[in-house]
């Protein structure tokens, strides 16, 4: 059995990586490094071969990197020197690495499969059982509303759950479903609000049947602002709707939100408030970050829409990828070795953003999910012990599937004056393959991920340029410089579990990256502070003199202005 309590004052200060002998190092290679990727892969033939990577269903390049055999190296014994394996080791026993909130952090429990071994006992609770119970409470809902037992009000079956969260409550579900919506069940579909924008809530809902919508009300406290405030207008909606079209009479109406209604909270008594039954109320626990919980209870509409079995496979997913970085050797662990070279490229090569493209229209909000991950968990400048950080941290993520980014931003990765690292995604079979005419779509598709990544390491120089027939002026233009670094990752399917190994991949990345600078990479203090002045400011929007007045002049003005010109 694994036992684990490790109180916030028994923490150890972090490692100043600037200290290191491998930072001292590093930036000695930084200057003396030599060579091109050209030149390297001349020089290499196996290049592409021993910097490519297998961890569990991905096949990862990391080749076009700039990087050697020394980098690795060097970055390696960073990892080292600032205790990343030591702190990996500590998550998953559960210690209190959350130092800022005296947590553990324990997402990687969420997929742990049933009858594990060693049992995980963290602060005196069963985590296995806890979330086992609760996976299967879900999927016994999940059941219910699936083979048509569970109905709405008036005895139809549930067409459409509407999920309503923000943040991770919103950002997670919203992109599994996009992914793997070919698994959705025929005839039930998913929706999602999340913007406190009323539109959002409006378009939503404008086209469904209130007798055959079912609501989840995602939130952990169930007081977060813009999810409760969004319940309330869907609430009024279906409400009105009922009694419009099915006659729906005012003893009705707590009948109604009971069975329309379920939510994802540990707040049972507010949730008993707001009309549902407490029994249809889902719980996790404080050990699980909002932008960590997909794999969670916040995963309902996910295992209602997509099946328990769906959801199962990709738990497996996200299971495969915790075992890989808790046990592949360093030089071969791709999690720890992607975190590296991100580290490389900010501390080193000074790159400020980093690209991830994926190949496949399923994954079109990858990229927004991945923001939240890495920008909230390492968007930060105080280390965990309180201290500044001593380095450059974090990297702005963004992105667009492929082929589209090609003919808009790639101009900026191929030519622009700043290095931009990407991630390349691409899976070997379509989910959807079709022909155009005798020319297989899906490989024309897939020409141009191979040509980007190639574009990009190798560029097209001054010869060559001059050789397809380009002369004076124009050459310049049409040069260019390589050595813009890539990572090309690859698997045979979009899969559910190769979803769930993607999605941990870029967990495991992000806890590499915030260790080695020293950072709490799982608490949000920065989210905080415009949801509080949001409040207080609340009498001010809506006229109180008094407290416009109280106001800075540039606040003040600006609602005034909308005060002036509100029309409806």
């Amino acid at each position: 059995m694994t036992s684990a309590q490790t109180p916030q004052n028994e923490q150890d200060a972090p490692v100043d990586p600037t200290t290191t002998n491998a930072w001292e190092k590093l930036l000695a290679h930084d200057e003396s490094i030599e060579g091109s990727l050209r030149e390297w892969f001349d020089a290499d033939p196996r290049r592409a071969q021993r910097f490519s990577h297998d961890a569990a269903d991905l096949h990862v390049d990391l080749s076009k990197n700039l990087v050697t055999a020394e980098t690795l190296d060097l970055l390696l014994q960073l990892a080292e020197e600032t205790g990343v394996a030591a702190r990996r080791d500590a998550m998953f026993a559960g210690a209190h690495i959350n130092t800022t909130e005296d947590r553990a952090v324990l997402h990687t429990a969420l997929r742990r499969p049933e009858g594990a071994s060693p049992e995980l006992v963290v602060d005196g609770q069963d985590i296995d059982h806890d979330v086992h119970e609760t996976l299967g409470r879900i999927y016994d809902f999940a059941r219910s509303v699936r083979s048509g037992e569970w109905t709405g009000v008036t005895g139809k079956k549930i067409e459409t759950v509407v999920n309503i969260g923000i943040g991770g409550s919103d950002l997670g579900p919203v992109m599994v479903y996009e992914a793997l919506k070919p698994y959705a069940q025929e005839g039930l579909e998913a929706r999602f609000i999340s913007n406190i924008d009323p539109t959002d809530a409006y378009e939503t809902t404008a086209d469904l049947d209130p007798e055959t919508t079912l609501v989840i009300v995602a939130s952990k406290t169930f007081t977060t602002l813009e999810t409760i405030t969004n319940a309330r207008l869907v609430r009024e909606w279906l409400l009105a709707g009922l009694r419009e079209n099915a006659g729906l009479t005012a003893e009705q109406e707590k009948e109604a939100v009971a069975k329309h209604f379920v939510a994802v909270s540990t707040a049972l008594d507010k949730v008993a408030d707001f009309g549902i039954d407490p029994d249809n109320a889902f719980g996790f626990w404080n050990w699980v970050g909002g932008r960590y919980s997909v794999d969670s209870a916040i995963g309902t509409v996910l295992a209602t829409v997509l099946g328990p079995e769906t959801f199962e496979e990709l738990l497996a997913g996200f299971h495969a990828m915790d075992e890989h970085f808790r046990t592949a050797p360093a030089e071969k662990n791709v999690p720890l070795l992607m975190g590296l070279i991100n580290i490389w490229n900010v501390n080193f090569l000074e790159a400020e953003t980093h690209a991830v493209l994926p190949y496949s229209q399923y994954l079109h909000r990858f990229p927004a999910y991945l923001q939240q991950l890495t920008m909230e968990s390492n968007g930060k400048d105080v280390r965990w012990d309180g201290s500044t950080a001593t380095t450059d941290t974090g990297e702005v993520f963004w992105g667009e599937p492929g082929t589209n980014g090609q003919h808009a931003f790639y101009q900026l990765i191929h030519q622009g004056s700043r290095i931009i690292p990407a991630d390349f995604i691409a899976f070997a079979d379509p989910v959807r393959p079709l022909k155009d005419g005798e020319q297989d779509v899906h490989e024309l598709f897939l020409a141009n991920f191979f040509a980007q990544t190639k574009a990009l390491a190798f560029g097209k120089n001054e010869e060559e340029v001059r050789a397809e027939g380009t002369d004076g002026d124009l050459v310049p233009a049409r040069m260019f410089s390589g050595d813009r670094p890539s990572t090309s990752i690859m698997a045979p399917a979009l899969t559910p579990s190769v979803l769930g190994q993607l999605i941990a991949l870029y967990e495991h990345i992000t806890f590499v990256e915030g260790t080695v600078w020293g950072i709490n990479s799982f608490d949000q203090w920065g989210v905080e502070l415009g949801k509080q002045l949001a409040k207080e400011l609340a009498p001010a929007v809506a006229g109180d003199e008094s407290a416009i007045d109280a106001q800075d002049s540039s606040t003040a003005e600006l609602i005034r202005y909308y005060r002036s010109h509100r029309t409806v």
